[in-house]
């Protein structure tokens, strides 16, 4: 039976080891209590919930489905009425439904391409609408469509700055760049220069969307929460379709309630497993694990995939925390070799609170391989068992840095680093409810897609969490590096990274572009 563990103190928590019976002086990381310890609010009767609203919306949902549909689909000599109506889906948080209308209507409108020609009138707004929606589809959009709107001096046109509209659209069509493309470099300082000033001119509803954008772009935004935020902002658009806001709405609510259920199987996954009041020292974070999962997929289709991933996520965070927060350097040592063999046997190796960190590993996938068909088991779980070796490793790297006081060349960090923020471990996770056959085969490959992902996830987690770490024993992080090795103050590392983290955005945008143009929808070979 695991021992009950002490309470912590100011700044280290005192224990006896089991085996050797002597003091031992565990490091603290104190992190902000849960604020969600109750989820019963929103999570009482979701059963009987969800049943009553469609009985009382699903006729009319379906019945408005139907009427978008055909308006996707219905000619015109337009097409960017076309385009405007497929971004006001997107952002609304619905266009999932319609996957393969959009897609048949954007690939006749870019193979047509009339809207290019040097003699038509459409406006900043109107073009950089046209590219932001084509690019974020995969249509190798061509930015010479901002040359018109430059003087003959090359600079943007001075008139433009008065245009709110079109400068907020230019500005979310710049975060589409790629490497090389200077006229959207010139476009994104240009924009945001110039929308910080428009926003105390503007509308309360046209400055709101400006401060958001200024904020978080749309292209690096959450789906559910950009969705939840256009729809106030479509809300009181002179110009919206109220058979499309109306069905957003519905949509949204439909699905918040399938999230809601979602979370309530998993609060009581989480309760009975009690790791928190087992291992005090963990991060009581299952809301925030969820809503993570939720930036990836929200659809309705990938409910049983949120569900393993959510799992999965909690696994990596206690894991990640017994690393950083608690385990003494030759406890983690036995668990890193626990965690190698995979087999029940290994328990006997280990302290008492780490028998019930691998048990809730061990469990825990055990748990998941019941919710797949043998023909998932044979190869997805024995890949994430290998993805879970991996990061248990590169976290054990990481403890051996602390343990030696050691603080690594850049590019050698970054390279661990990359693994042991978990985006790897998320990665392979993802597509582990997934029914997606090639899905693993591809990640063997390490697409650049993702070494740039999993760059940007390192690098802001580490600047995020620099001046919090500061204040206690910690391994070195990519800021520390790369200022030890550079020479540079801690501005100057940040703006370095920064640009870092923007070039790493042109890989994605190029590595997105090759993605949808594959055949079949099969993900990149990049």
């Amino acid at each position: 039976m695991a021992q009950q563990l002490p309470p912590f103190t100011d700044d280290k928590s005192v224990c006896l080891d089991t085996k050797t019976n002597q003091e031992v002086i565990r490091l603290q990381t104190e992190f902000p209590s849960n604020i969600w310890k109750d989820s019963s609010a929103f999570t009482s009767n979701i059963a009987t919930r969800i049943l009553e609203f469609d009985q009382t919306y699903g006729k009319k949902m379906e019945e408005l489905k139907d009427e978008l549909r055909e308006m996707i689909i219905a000619p015109t000599n337009d097409p960017t009425e076309k385009v405007g109506l497929i971004n006001s889906l997107c952002r609304l948080g619905v266009s999932y439904h319609f996957v393969t209308e959009i897609e048949e209507q954007l690939t006749q409108i870019f193979e047509s391409q009339p809207y290019l020609s040097d003699d038509n009138d459409y406006d900043l707004y109107t073009v950089a609408l046209m590219f932001r929606v084509l690019r974020q589809h995969g249509y190798n959009m061509s930015c010479d469509n901002f040359n018109k709107f430059k003087d003959s001096d090359g600079k943007f046109k001075e008139i433009l700055t008065s245009d709110a509209k079109g400068m907020l659209s230019l500005y979310e069509a710049a975060h589409l760049r790629r490497h090389g493309e200077d006229i959207l470099e010139e476009a994104l300082v240009f924009s945001k220069v110039h929308l910080q000033f428009l926003a105390e001119k503007s509308s309360l509803n046209v400055a709101k969307q400006i401060m958001d954008a200024l904020e978080m772009p749309l292209h690096k935004g959450m789906p559910r929460l950009e969705a939840r935020k256009y729809i106030s902002f479509y809300q009181v658009d002179d110009s919206r379709n109220h058979t499309l806001l109306l069905f957003a709405k519905l949509d949204f609510n439909r699905l918040q309630l399938l999230h809601q259920q979602e979370l309530s199987h998993l609060s009581s996954w989480w309760k009975i497993l009690n790791l928190p009041s087992k291992l005090p020292y963990i991060r009581d974070r299952l809301m925030e694990a969820y809503l993570s999962v939720v930036t990836v997929y929200f659809e309705p289709c990938y409910s049983r995939a949120r569900l393993i991933l959510c799992k999965l996520t909690k696994v990596i965070t206690f894991i990640d925390d017994t690393f950083d927060s608690y385990g003494t350097f030759e406890e983690l040592q036995l668990f890193t070799h626990a965690v190698q063999r995979w087999d029940i046997s290994a328990l006997d190796e280990l302290p008492d609170y780490m028998k019930i960190v691998y048990s809730a590993l061990l469990n825990t996938f055990d748990e998941i391989s019941e919710d797949l068909t043998e023909e998932e088991i044979s190869y997805k779980v024995s890949y994430m068992k290998n993805a879970m070796k991996e990061i248990v490793t590169v976290y054990f790297v990481e403890a051996e840095w602390l343990n030696q006081n050691y603080v690594p060349p850049f590019d050698e960090y970054m390279r661990n680093g990359s693994i042991s923020v978990g985006m790897f471990m998320f990665t392979a996770a993802t597509f582990l409810g997934m029914r997606e056959e090639n899905a693993f085969e591809w990640l063997q490959t390490g697409p650049k897609i993702l070494r740039a992902a999993y760059f940007i996830a390192r690098g802001r987690n580490d600047l995020m969490n620099h001046k919090f770490d500061l204040a206690r024993a910690h391994g070195a992080c990519s800021v520390e590096c790369y200022m030890n090795e550079y020479g540079l103050t801690t501005k100057e590392t940040i703006e370095k990274l920064n640009t870092m983290f923007e070039n790493a955005w042109k890989d994605i945008n190029e590595a997105n572009y090759k993605a949808n143009n594959c055949v079949n929808g099969d993900p990149p070979s990049s």
